[in-house]
């Protein structure tokens, strides 16, 4: 696609919903079950916090989706939380927000696919032993698909995201239907006891404090991704803010009711759920073999009439769907903030570009890349990566708010009207809630979720910003030692060109870098050849004098067998004799037409030009010889990917392109 069709990608609401919010929608299907799984380490005695825990989450899901859509307002450019942070709070914290997102993007990747994954298995439980064959499988899916582009990749997710939509709506329906006519469902494990983990003994004081927060903890899960609507705001069509502020309400009202309903069909059909399966009595079979269905899935079979029922595949299919697709999130997240990070030189340019879709191409493939080794690592198991998550998250909610209340401050010193300063009052209400909220949330998670494995996000997200803070340095000084100071000094000539063309057998290349280095007109031009050989170099001396080449031919000693320590020691010396002469050196190539052959030539040449180009006032120049395989190698490299980019001579044109780059 040509950069000016990039207007054509903008997003519709209808399709921006399913690409941006995927993630916190799809959380449903898990946030109840890790606050149940929490809860049910201390038996079924503490199942009745369940719904003051959800009341909780649904509480601070309601004041970061208000804070957000003060962000998408006030910061319409895209970057959500780093640009807010970057201008109010400085680039330091704008770092801490980038890295904890950058790494939060990869988790979500990891748990989303790994929690669809898991939902495969609950519906065809043969599966078990792929797990982690799929969970890859499905990640380079994901990024083959957002490599076609923005547009498309959501026109491909729009219907699973919908149908998981629909197929929960109606499933929490159906089942408070049954429960109001007094046919509540029940689940398969209603009937399983749970033994506590630490024995008979009763929670309370602190110890029951600490088993709430965690429950609330991992409950917050389902806040994930919510942010990422405030990252895309420039895909979205014009209006933009307004289109965006707009789907981020519609994301939190169903998400709010998705979640509250299915947390209320897990405590009326009496879901019982547990980290380690031994814990159930009452099941049969050896306890380590035993295999627990997901809350929703034991949900779905108790209100559709069981695991065989159409109702059942459905949601399983819905929920591993929308589950897999939900690190679609992720797939538009990281690649556009990676972006953005580029463009302020915290991470390599290449990321900046946009590939032949008009998609951050090189985003997206380093984003699968981790995604998929993490999901290799962990085995793709939910629990063991589920302690890695949720902590960026709120560490760039907390951040980005204390920016808004500071960017509200900044602004109601200049603004006069009334109105104008009551409705900036109440929005810096809005985000001061959601900055002591989400602060809070912030210790309890790394409380909670510090020693279980969060660490190794902490560590990640810090060696991140050291990483980020470094690049910006290299980046830093090589702008100021290339910045031009003297423009007359620069644009000087030298004083001379001494060339030199390197020679190890007179043949067809040999002559062409001689023509070419000679139509240069230096002031002094001499072939150059290494004596590795007695008899070949005596050879080729003869062949010159017969083929009467008119171009001196320096023979240069290499008792040791060696030939770049030679040329490069001669051509330094040649430097310090003329120091304000240029020493251009040509080298004479094959050009191949198959990779193997690389392997087979030029190895000389590539030892060569490394040493070289590290000498000042030397300029190399490889000169050519397209030998016959890459001729015939132009056809299938004009359908490569890129090569339409590129400018591949064989590639089909457009009229008002240029014939050549």
């Amino acid at each position: 696609m040509r950069s000016e069709e990039l207007g054509e990608t903008l997003l519709p609401k209808r399709l921006a919903l399913p690409i941006f919010a995927s993630d916190p929608l799809s959380s449903v299907a898990y946030a109840t079950q890790e606050i149940l799984l929490v809860l049910t380490l201390g038996g079924l005695a503490y199942l009745h916090f369940t719904p003051w825990i959800g009341a909780a989450v649904v509480a601070l899901m309601a004041v970061v989706v208000l804070s957000y859509r003060q962000v998408v307002h006030a910061y319409p450019s895209g970057g959500g939380s780093y640009e807010v942070v970057s201008k109010n709070l400085g680039p330091s914290a704008g770092l801490v927000v980038a890295a904890s997102l950058l790494v939060d993007y990869v988790m979500t990747v990891a748990v989303s696919v790994a929690s669809g994954v898991d939902n495969i298995i609950s519906a065809l439980p043969a599966l078990a032993e792929y797990r982690v064959l799929l969970a890859v499988g499905f990640v380079a899916l994901l990024a083959a698909v957002n490599l076609r582009g923005v547009r498309e990749s959501g026109r491909a997710f729009a219907a699973p995201t919908y149908l998981f939509i629909g197929g929960v709506l109606i499933m929490v329906g159906t089942g408070l239907v049954r429960y109001l006519l007094g046919d509540a469902p029940v689940a398969e494990s209603a009937s399983y006891g749970i033994v506590p983990t630490h024995g008979d003994q009763n929670l309370t004081g602190l110890a029951l404090l600490m088993l709430c927060l965690r429950a609330f903890s991992s409950g917050c899960t389902a806040l994930t991704g919510v942010e990422a609507i405030s990252n895309g705001v420039p895909a979205f069509r014009k209006p933009k803010s307004k289109n965006a502020a707009s789907t981020m309400a519609s994301m939190g009202i169903i998400a709010v009711v998705m979640f509250v309903g299915v947390t209320t069909l897990a405590l009326i059909s009496k879901v019982h759920i547990t980290e380690d399966s031994c814990q159930l009595t009452g099941i049969t079979g050896n306890c380590e073999n035993f295999t627990q269905k997901t809350v929703i899935a034991q949900i779905a079979a108790a209100v559709f009439g069981g695991d065989h029922s159409v109702g059942f595949f459905f949601i399983q299919a819905a929920t591993a769907l929308v589950l897999i697709l939900a690190a679609n999130t992720a797939f538009n997240g990281f690649p556009l903030l990676s972006s953005i990070l580029a463009q302020h030189r915290y991470l390599p340019r290449q990321l900046h570009n946009r590939g032949d879709r008009l998609a951050f191409s090189n985003g997206i493939v380093a984003l699968a890349v981790v995604a998929g080794a993490l999901l290799w690592m962990y085995k793709a198991d939910v629990t063991s990566l589920i302690h890695l998550y949720i902590l960026g998250v709120f560490t760039s909610f907390t951040l980005s708010q204390l920016g808004m209340v500071r960017h509200w401050n900044r602004a109601l010193r200049t603004v006069t009207d009334p109105a104008e300063r009551r409705r900036h009052q109440s929005s810096r209400a809005v985000n001061t809630l959601g900055a002591v909220v989400t602060g809070l949330v912030l210790v309890i998670v790394l409380i909670t979720k510090f020693t279980q494995g969060a660490w190794l996000a902490v560590l990640a997200a810090i060696l991140l910003w050291l990483m980020m803070r470094a690049i910006r340095r290299h980046y830093d000084r090589t702008s100021a030692e290339l910045a031009v100071e003297d423009p007359r000094g620069e644009l000087a000539p030298p004083s001379r060109v001494l060339a030199v063309v390197l020679v190890s057998t007179l043949h067809k290349p040999t002559l062409r870098a001689l023509s070419y280095a000679r139509a240069t007109r230096p002031y002094r031009l001499e072939a150059l050849t290494v004596a590795v050989d007695k008899d070949a170099t005596t050879g080729l001396q003869e062949e010159w004098e017969h083929l009467d080449v008119d171009v001196p031919l320096k023979v240069l000693a290499s008792p040791y067998r060696e030939i770049t320590k030679p040329v490069v020691e001669y051509i330094r010396t040649m430097r310090r004799e003329s120091p304000r002469d240029v020493i251009a050196v040509f080298i004479p190539e094959y050009v191949v037409g198959h990779w193997w052959e690389n392997l087979l030539h030029n190895q000389s040449a590539l030892w060569l030009k490394s040493r070289l180009l590290f000498t000042p006032g030397v300029m190399v120049t490889s000169v050519p010889w397209q030998l016959t395989s890459a001729a015939h190698a132009d056809h299938p490299a004009a359908r490569a990917p890129g090569s339409v980019r590129r400018g591949e001579p064989s590639a089909p044109k457009r009229e008002d392109a240029p014939a050549e780059r």
